[in-house]
């Protein structure tokens, strides 16, 4: 649902539904946008946030993730994420319990689920996200920050060698088919076996 608002207005709905995470808000452009996610939508972000996580602590890269969390810079946008990940910044944020998104960094990786066209890339602009994934219709696009501008990439710059649309694809199959656990003890043990490099 769009409706057309003000920055006071966005303000007031957040306080209004408090740590609330339903409905997700954002603020664009004088509107904002409700959205209440589906089960597709929570699951699909859980399982991806699972194989992200999982990919880290493979190559024991440090990281910090958070969901729900809700970026704001005042006048300018409103936005919820599914998840957000500091993996080379993840010590700027460490133990914070609020991030200031005009001083701290970005996360250095966002993903959003879209099932229903809410989402849009270039909605990260203005905190300068590094890397946004973006789950839409059952394939995963990774844009790149370039400059002023988000550019659609094959690979993510923090798993270089891995082919993650084959990788998430099989997750979410067997996701589907049994349960999340099942996706991501399968997804260990391809790592433990070098089935992915």
């Amino acid at each position: 649902m769009r409706l057309p608002a003000t920055w006071n207005d966005y303000q007031a709905l957040c306080q209004q539904r408090g740590d609330g995470s339903i409905p997700r808000m954002k603020y664009r452009s004088g509107e904002i946008l409700l959205m209440s996610p589906m089960p597709k939508h929570g699951r699909d972000a859980h399982v991806i946030a699972n194989v992200i996580t999982t990919l880290l602590d493979h190559v024991e890269r440090e990281y910090d993730a958070f969901t729900p969390v809700t970026m704001e810079l005042p006048n300018e946008s409103g936005i919820e994420p599914d998840y957000c990940f500091y993996i080379e910044h993840w010590q700027a944020v460490s133990g914070k319990e609020r991030i200031d998104w005009q001083t701290d960094p970005p996360p250095d990786l966002v993903l959003e689920i879209d099932v229903t066209s809410y989402s849009d890339v270039n909605d990260y602009l203005p905190y300068r996200v590094p890397e946004v994934w973006l789950f839409r219709k059952n394939q995963l696009l990774i844009y790149q920050l370039q400059d002023t501008d988000y550019s659609l990439q094959t690979q993510s710059q923090h798993f270089p060698d891995i082919n993650l649309q084959t990788v998430i694809a099989r997750c979410l199959q067997v996701a589907y088919d049994r349960n999340t656990s099942a996706a991501i003890r399968d997804l260990k043990q391809r790592l433990e076996k070098g089935e992915l490099r």
